[in-house]
C-alpha cells in the first residue's frame, strides 16, 4: 500500500510541478514525513531527511516541466541566468544550515513561506506591486541568495519564493510560472548533493535504523523515495504544463493559493503539536 501510495503521489507531484512551476516538494515533503515515521526514523532526522529526498526527486520533475514551458516560449531566461550563481550559493548555504537545525525550523520556513504567497494569491489584487518592471541586478541577486537558502529548507523547488517576487513586479502568473520552473533545476541538484553531506553523521549515528543506511539512503536522501516518486512524476509534468497555460490567470492564482494554505496548515499542525 505505501508503494501504491508514494507512485500515486508522485503523479500529483508532476501535475504540481507543470501547473504551478514548482518542484512538487510542498507534496513531497509532507507525505513523505508519514512515510518515514512509520519507517522510524527518528524525529532528530525525519524532517531533514524529507527535504533532501524532495530535492532529489525534484531534479527530473524539474528538467521536465522546465523544458515544456519553455518549449512554448514562456521562460524569461534573463531573470533564470541573473539567479543562477546566487540561487546555487544559498543553496549550499541552507544545506550547511540543515546539517545542525532543529528539526522545527524546516516546519517553520514551510509555514511562514507558503503562508504569505498563498495570502498573496488568493486575496492579493493586480494593484498590490512593488514596481511595474524587476529592480536592479544586485537586488535580484540578493533576492536570489534568499530563494536558494529558503528553497534548501523547505525541499522545493523555488516556485512558491520566485512566483511570489515576480508576479510583485508585474509578471503574469503564467509567465512568473515558466520562469519558476527554471529554478528547480538551479536548487535540487546542488541542494540534494548538499543534503548527501549534511546527513552522513547521521548514518552512522542511528546504526539500526534501515532508512536512514545503505542501501535505503545516502545522508539525508532516501534512495527508496526517489525510486518511487521519480517514474510518475517525470510522466506527468508536461500535462501539468500543458494545463497552466490553459487556465484562466485568476483560477490558477486562487488554486495555487489554496494548495499553498493547505500545506501550511498541515505543518502549522505539526508545529504546535497535534
Amino acid at each position: 500500500m505505501l508503494s501504491v501510495a508514494l507512485l500515486a503521489a508522485g503523479a500529483i507531484t508532476g501535475i504540481l510541478a507543470g501547473v504551478f512551476g514548482v518542484g512538487g516538494g510542498a507534496v513531497i515533503v509532507p507525505v513523505l514525513y508519514e512515510l518515514f515515521n512509520l519507517m522510524g526514523v527518528p524525529e532528530a532526522a525525519r524532517m531533514p531527511l524529507c527535504v533532501g529526498t524532495s530535492l532529489a526527486i525534484i531534479i527530473p520533475t524539474s528538467i521536465r516541466s522546465f523544458n515544456a514551458h519553455r518549449a512554448k516560449g514562456a521562460v524569461d531566461m534573463a531573470v533564470v541566468r541573473l539567479w543562477a550563481v546566487p540561487v546555487v550559493l544559498g543553496v549550499a548555504g541552507g544545506s550547511l544550515i540543515a546539517r545542525y537545525a532543529p528539526p522545527d525550523l524546516f516546519k517553520l520556513v514551510f509555514v511562514l513561506v507558503a503562508g504569505v504567497s498563498a495570502f498573496r494569491l488568493i486575496f492579493g489584487k493586480d494593484s498590490w506591486r512593488l514596481g511595474d518592471k524587476l529592480p536592479g541586478a544586485w537586488p535580484m541577486r540578493i533576492y536570489g541568495l534568499v530563494i536558494g537558502v529558503l528553497s534548501s529548507l523547505m525541499g522545493i523547488g523555488g516556485g512558491q519564493l520566485s512566483n511570489l517576487f515576480l508576479t510583485f513586479h508585474g509578471y503574469s502568473i503564467h509567465r512568473a510560472i515558466a520562469t519558476s520552473a527554471g529554478l528547480g533545476i538551479l536548487i535540487s541538484i546542488p541542494g540534494a548533493i548538499g543534503y548527501i553531506y549534511a546527513g552522513w553523521p547521521k548514518m552512522a549515528e542511528y546504526p539500526d535504523v534501515a532508512a536512514l543506511q545503505l542501501p535505503l539512503a545516502l545522508g539525508y536522501v532516501s534512495l527508496i523515495g526517489f525510486i518511487l516518486f521519480v517514474p510518475t512524476s517525470i510522466w506527468t509534468a508536461p500535462i501539468g504544463a500543458r494545463l497552466a497555460h490553459a487556465l484562466p490567470k485568476r483560477r490558477l492564482e486562487v488554486a495555487f493559493g489554496i494548495f499553498l494554505t493547505l500545506v501550511s496548515l498541515r505543518f502549522l499542525t505539526s508545529l504546535i503539536g497535534y
